[in-house]
């Protein structure tokens, strides 16, 4: 406030000046009021203005300097001012068109729970069970490729860009997260070229990714068919983590989305860093911008992707490898490794890791799941004490739920068909019935069926006109189909 009256002061005395000496050079002649008084003269030189402001002024040294600018600014040009600045939208700042980092971990770095040397040691029939690919069976992890793409959009097509291509791989005693960043749309081509480049130099032998055989690669291969590049990862083998990981882990926990399956497999800790949604939002913002903290957290975000599919597949293959110091599998991780052995097709396997799931604390609609995967593979094979034991478990427990009523139904069919125990399996089908009244629509009306048809047989053989050990064609296509 000082420094405000001091200056207004000061102006006063400078037009009390100029007016008195303006009233001098009048009484020789008095200027035309439409004119307006004659604009005063710069002073010839620094020296004269400040001899004449000292002379003529009681102010301090300070306020003497400030009038001395104004005095020698005299008839100069207005300086123009500084257009506004949005506080939203920063000044653009210079950036590079193409950035490529590398961040090496040692590998007896820990993410999670989860030593990344441990990588090393999953083995080539695995790596081929996890993705239903045999050309892993002479691979391991040393030679593949970990990639995750960043992007303009979520749908795919040629109009998206993959703005950062992140990648993770084994080298040296070390796993390695590099990332290529186009800075300027205009060095997409760049980016192509080098990444062809990189691929071949680095010899990588398989591709790992979460979701690539439908997003990740088919766009990637795009980007290098419209620059026209040959794709070197066209030929290699693709482990696709999504699908084994669903099979595995599906049944267990709320979501298999990579982010959550990195809290929950891995205990990382990791925080939800940023929405994926906001990414292609974050990178238009920082072509307008050039504000690079925008895009801070986007590189993190994908480095991070790199290290959770890492972890998420180390776990997912060390549940199949139990004498591995580092394997924690449960109950319910030894009934995802079935369903994967049964995806592939290698039928015993699956069988054994259920038969061990259902040794251990299995329960809910993951136990029904199991005894009924076990009791189809007895009874395809015809091994039928195995099958009605598990049968009978679950129609003499105290409370039966609809899912299970299939239960009593092989039961009966084995009854009827095997033993030709009529009144067994007609006391069996009246109790499912009776369960299934007010549960099941499609099980009422098959034991309603079944008693009738039950009934009529016992009729029959009661009046000896069923020999004890013939069986019809029917019975035989209902006991192989399941089917009436």
């Amino acid at each position: 406030m000082a420094d405000i009256k001091e200056q207004l002061e000061r102006l006063k005395r400078e037009r009390q000046a100029r007016s008195a000496f303006q009233n001098r050079k009048g009484s020789e002649k008095k200027p035309d009021a439409a004119k307006g008084p004659p604009p005063s003269s710069p002073p010839k030189s620094v020296e004269e203005a400040w001899d004449k402001i000292n002379r003529s002024s009681s102010q301090s040294t300070k306020e003497k300097l400030e009038q001395l600018i104004n005095l020698t600014r005299t008839g100069a040009k207005p300086r123009p001012a500084p257009p506004p600045v949005d506080p939203l939208r920063p000044e653009p700042v210079e950036r590079e068109a193409l950035r490529f980092s590398e961040n090496p971990y040692p590998l007896n770095h820990r993410y999670g729970r989860t030593t990344l040397a441990t990588g090393l040691d999953i083995s080539g029939h695995v790596l081929a069970c996890l993705s239903k690919d045999p050309e892993f069976e002479s691979l391991d992890l040393s030679t593949a490729l970990f990639i995750d793409l960043e992007t303009t959009g979520l749908s795919g097509g040629t109009g998206v860009i993959p703005f950062n291509v992140g990648m993770g791989y084994y080298r040296e005693d070390q796993f390695v997260v590099a990332q290529y960043f186009v800075g300027e749309l205009a060095a997409e081509e760049q980016m192509i070229e080098e990444l062809e480049v990189f691929f071949r130099k680095k010899e990588f032998q398989s591709v790992v990714t979460y979701n690539g055989k439908a997003f990740d690669i088919p766009l990637l291969e795009t980007r290098f068919i419209l620059y026209r590049k040959p794709y070197p990862l066209k030929s290699l083998p693709h482990l696709d983590f999504l699908f084994p990981a669903r099979s595995l882990w599906k049944h267990k926990h709320e979501s298999c989305r990579l982010f959550h399956l990195a809290h929950q497999v891995l205990a990382t800790g990791r925080d939800e860093d940023i929405p994926s949604s906001e990414i292609p939002w974050r990178y238009f913002q920082y072509l307008q911008t050039g504000n690079f903290d925008l895009i801070e957290p986007v590189l993190y975000h994908n480095q991070e992707d790199i290290l959770s599919l890492l972890g998420v597949v180390i776990e997912g293959a060390l549940i199949f490898s139990e004498e591995h110091p580092d394997c924690s599998a449960d109950a319910m991780d030894l009934f995802g490794a079935g369903k994967v052995m049964e995806r592939v097709g290698e039928t015993e396997k699956s069988v054994e890791y259920f038969q061990r799931a259902l040794n251990g604390s299995l329960s809910g609609d993951v136990l029904i799941q199991a005894r009924k995967k076990l009791a189809s593979h007895f009874k395809r094979n015809r091994e039928w004490n195995k099958a009605v034991e598990i049968w009978r478990e679950i129609a003499s427990a105290e409370i039966v739920t609809p899912e299970e009523l299939f239960a009593f139904r092989e039961l009966a069919m084995y009854l009827e068909h095997r033993e030709k125990n009529y009144i067994e399996a007609q006391r069996i089908a009246e109790e499912g019935y009776v369960l299934s009244m007010s549960t099941s629509v499609y099980y009422a009306n098959d034991f309603t069926y079944r008693r009738e048809r039950l009934k009529k047989k016992l009729k029959k053989q009661q009046a000896g006109e069923i020999p004890e050990e013939s069986k019809t064609e029917s019975d035989s296509a209902e006991e192989k189909t399941g089917k009436e």
